[in-house]
């Protein structure tokens, strides 16, 4: 019996082993083929990582859950850099800017943050465009600090509270046993394969441009450290929506909402059509037939409403 129980120990031992060293390995090869596009700022002590390029007014495009810069630097960004000067941040603990908490930095702290880094960068009022979770952001950005914005721009943006409970894959990565046995293991062991069908699932019904996959760098995403983050912000995000979504009718700038018919990830009359209702003066643009990716798939449309508000904010 002591001999199995030894055994037992020993192979467990081993697996722990493997795994922490695989996952290192995996991260330190995804940092090697995926390194900083940008600069890295230190704000109030914190290393946040920004991507700029281009000429003119400022826009300031914040990433969905699970991205980096490079969502926004694959197809938006440099659509937009003939005309405006764009900065793209990695949000907290993704990418290459700090994890601020080991609690899941709120859509408020990490408004704070992506604040004081554009003023950092002389980027008093932006125009603020945040994608799907980005646009929580963006929208806490605009509900907090309304005089550090000229217009606001939300693309499938979750807004609005749900019913529907955590999915289980968040409810198992952010829990204690998640962060600490779940996670190594998807880092270590995941095929591409799997990483590649999720990509996939997150484009429906369109597919994920040729190229998109490489230019990401899914590895990014699953470093221990960003996984842990990104499912602590999701598992806090209801209960910030909650806690802003009745403040919206104080957002004064020019907004211009932007949502896909066919958005399964976060629902067009669940959040946009409620949104357009809640900001004075908001317009939305109903793209048919798109889904949550409207910024990769109908870059040209996300153009046209940045161009939209900059012009009703007095910039074109």
């Amino acid at each position: 019996m002591a001999k199995a129980v030894l055994i037992v120990v020993i192979l467990g031992a081993a697996l722990v082993a493997l795994t922490l060293w695989r996952a290192s390995a995996r991260e330190a090869a995804a940092m090697q083929s995926h390194p900083p596009e940008g600069q890295l700022l230190d704000v109030n002590g914190v290393q946040v990582h920004a991507v700029i390029t281009g000429q003119g007014p400022d826009v300031v495009l914040i990433h969905g859950a699970s991205g980096n810069t490079r969502d926004m630097t694959f197809r938006l960004a440099p659509a937009l850099a003939d005309r405006y000067r764009v900065i793209v941040f990695d949000r907290p603990g993704l990418g290459y800017t700090d994890r601020i908490n080991t609690t899941g930095a709120s859509l408020t702290e990490q408004a704070d943050l992506l604040v004081a880094a554009a003023r950092q960068l002389g980027a008093d009022r932006p125009i603020v465009m945040g994608q799907s979770y980005g646009g929580g952001v963006a929208l806490a950005w605009a509900l907090n600090h309304p005089e550090m914005l000229s217009a606001l721009v939300p693309v499938s943006a979750v807004s609005n509270p749900w019913d529907t409970p955590l999915d289980t894959y968040y409810s198992v990565l952010s829990s204690w046993w998640g962060k600490r046995f779940v996670t190594p293991l998807i880092t270590a062991f995941v095929p591409k394969a799997v990483v590649n069908n999720a990509v996939d699932e997150v484009f429906a019904p369109q597919s994920a441009p040729d190229g998109y996959n490489a230019h990401l760098g899914a590895g990014l995403t699953l470093r221990r450290i960003s996984m842990r983050a990104n499912a602590d912000q999701r598992a806090n995000l209801k209960s910030e929506i909650v806690a802003q979504y009745q403040r919206y009718g104080d957002i004064s700038v020019p907004t211009e909402i932007v949502h896909g018919t066919a958005d399964t990830t976060v629902g067009l009359s669940l959040h946009s059509e409620k949104l357009v209702r809640q900001i004075p003066g908001a317009v939305l643009t109903r793209l048919e037939g798109i889904g949550h990716m409207p910024h990769q798939v109908a870059s040209e449309d996300i153009v046209a409403a940045i161009d939209r508000a900059a012009a009703r904010a007095g910039l074109r």
